[in-house]
């Protein structure tokens, strides 16, 4: 089976072959025999109740510098295609929550990994909120009142952007800190949004746990240890990745998480998990999964694949 696959992501040329799970999906998609097209967000256009992308042919190969090679400008039409990988980063704003709206134009006759309308219902910080019990104490407010009385009552906090990536804007606030007042001025002129504000969770310098769950299953885990003087473990700011394994509580969490996952049509998710806490539940473009690779010599872009495969076969059939 031959599928026609487009990818809405970042510019091509700026991804790390050697981390980036966009890019380790179309190679293994190119393997597969798959054709594939690359376009960006904004080259989106909806017209006529016609949704098209300005696209171009893409294939990649694993050298860093020369990964890939672009064809022709073309008009495609993405209900002509068989999926549409959505895979730009963050941050989820409001254009991407508009290309959401139209990419939910041509799902479910494409298939759009993951679900627009569920990626536009499931922000990564706020829904772990439906998952009573798998979370730390969190608020989620603009009230000072609110948010310093949080503070009164567990001392030691994480105050983060309710949609930021990639650990921006993510401050830890030790107790007798006199900055929360002056750092929430600074969210509020940065935006009109709510702050979460969490108990810090000093398990995190045992390490923050990537867990990738490809249709509501498990599949595999790397723990990311932060740098010294460092709260944040994201990668790209130093954090070390690690061979991990899943403890028992981190399979009750993916348990009770992943019939919910599998029934939104969220088939690629990335969670975090700190001490036993889900932290954050990653639908928009989830990454890992190269790491994990390296480490437990797994392709789980073959199982994502796989997955993705299964389900047009099952909706051609």
């Amino acid at each position: 089976m031959s599928l026609a696959i487009a990818i809405q992501m970042d510019p091509i040329e700026t991804v790390n072959i050697n981390g980036d799970s966009t890019f380790a999906l179309a190679e293994e998609a190119q393997a597969r025999g798959h054709r594939l097209w690359h376009y960006l967000p904004k080259h989106l256009t909806f017209n006529e109740g016609v949704l098209t992308a300005r696209a171009r042919a893409l294939t990649v190969r694993r050298e860093q510098g020369n990964h890939y090679t672009l064809g022709e400008w073309e008009t495609l039409p993405l209900a002509d295609v068989d999926v549409v990988l959505l895979r730009q980063d963050p941050p989820f704003d409001m254009a991407y929550i508009t290309n959401t709206h139209l990419l939910e134009t041509v799902h479910p006759q494409t298939l759009v990994v993951n679900d627009p309308a569920e990626v536009r219902n499931a922000p990564e910080k706020l829904f772990v909120t439906r998952f009573k019990g798998l979370m730390p104490p969190t608020l989620i407010s603009s009230d000072m009142d609110a948010i310093k009385a949080f503070r009164e009552q567990h001392q030691d906090i994480i105050v983060k952007p309710l949609y930021g990536n990639g650990g921006l804007g993510v401050f830890h606030l030790k107790p007798g800190d006199e900055n929360l007042g002056a750092l929430l001025e600074l969210f509020e002129q940065r935006s009109r949004e709510p702050v979460m504000v969490q108990r810090y969770l000093p398990e995190v310098r045992q390490g923050d746990k990537r867990i990738i769950l490809v249709d509501g299953e498990p599949v595999g885990a790397i723990n990311r240890i932060p740098a010294d003087g460092e709260a944040r473990s994201n990668m790209h700011v130093g954090g070390k990745p690690v061979q991990s394994s899943l403890t028992d509580r981190e399979k009750e969490i993916c348990a009770i998480i992943g019939p919910e996952l599998k029934k939104r049509g969220l088939l690629f998710v990335g969670i975090d998990v700190i001490g036993g806490w889900l932290t954050e539940i990653n639908v928009t473009s989830p990454t890992g999964i190269q790491e994990i690779g390296r480490f437990d010599g797994v392709n789980l872009a073959a199982k994502i694949w796989d997955a993705i495969e299964d389900k047009v076969a099952a909706k051609a059939g």
